[in-house]
């Protein structure tokens, strides 16, 4: 019988493994050592086992009743990055519990290009697979070649890109399988340009964005040729306050958890937002960030 080398962890409060802070405790936490690890504990879990995934934890509500099954946590455990040198096409493999800021260097310090702007996506490449995050023109598919996923029995395969159905930040695959790792075709480059480049990005990040408050980045996608964020403020609702969560001064497409918000808080805040932009615009606004739990 394999031993697990990952924690398991019961009744642990989520609010710790996401970036609004906020959030119920799950049923059962795993903590996988490497991929190998994770398959066989998923290979032990019930098939009719609720069971979902998160990485830095950002673009994620966890609802104050938490979650009533397994969350797997993909940061620290799923955290290679390896150069696949021997067939001289600058592809690079990535983890998915590797931060996006941390492949964006680690490529830029090879001298490859293409991937700067994941340091300005505050999550895993794992979530950036999921749903092909971008910014400042750069989206993550438009780098991928393949993918290694794993199911819920614990399987796991590589896939081509050309399996998936990619778009604006979407990206619809086969149902219970993850993306464990992603393969990324990069441009050769000037190394210190592109050093340069991913600092000016995270100043840019730093100048625009409230980082130093509990936010899960931008909560609605932008709607065809225009911002969520301009809706938002000419609804004149910067500075909207519901329970401990408020819409950001800084940036009006952030909700920041400032005074102690409970996850209802930040719903409630969200579901009001989308209203007064449909009212005003006609627009519905779709959401960026995903809500787990009941």
């Amino acid at each position: 019988m394999t031993t697990q080398r990952g924690t398991l962890l019961l009744n642990e409060p989520l609010a710790n493994y996401n970036s609004w802070r906020v959030g119920g405790a799950a049923k059962r936490l795993y903590q996988p050592a490497d991929i190998n690890d994770l398959a066989e504990f998923l290979k032990s879990c019930d098939s009719k086992e609720k069971l979902t995934w998160i990485g830095l934890g950002s673009n994620l509500l966890i609802r104050d009743s938490g979650f009533d099954g397994t969350v797997i946590i993909t940061q620290g455990g799923l955290n290679q990055i390896s150069s696949l040198k021997e067939n001289k096409e600058n592809i690079i493999r990535i983890e998915a519990g590797v931060a996006c800021g941390t492949a964006a260097r680690f490529c830029a310090r090879l001298g490859l290009t293409g991937i700067e702007f994941l340091a300005g996506v505050p999550g895993t490449i794992g979530g950036a697979l999921a749903m092909n995050a971008g910014a400042h023109g750069g989206e993550t598919w438009q780098y991928v070649v393949q993918c290694e996923t794993i199911d819920r029995f614990g399987v796991q395969r590589l896939r081509p890109a050309s399996d998936y159905q990619v778009s604006y930040r979407q990206v619809i695959r086969p149902k219970d399988e993850w993306f464990v790792a992603g393969h990324f075709k990069l441009i050769p480059g000037d190394k210190e340009k592109s050093l340069t480049k991913i600092k000016e990005l995270l100043a840019h990040r730093a100048a625009t964005q409230p980082i130093n408050l509990p936010n899960c980045g931008s909560v609605f996608r932008n709607p065809p040729g225009d911002y969520a964020a301009r809706l938002i403020e000419a609804c004149g609702l910067k500075g909207k306050r519901m329970g401990g969560a408020s819409v950001s001064t800084k940036h009006a497409n952030f909700i920041i958890n400032d005074q102690s918000a409970r996850a209802s808080d930040i719903e409630q805040l969200i579901n009001y937002i989308s209203q007064e932009v449909e009212n005003k615009y006609g627009i519905k606004l779709i959401q960026e960030v995903h809500i787990l739990g009941e």
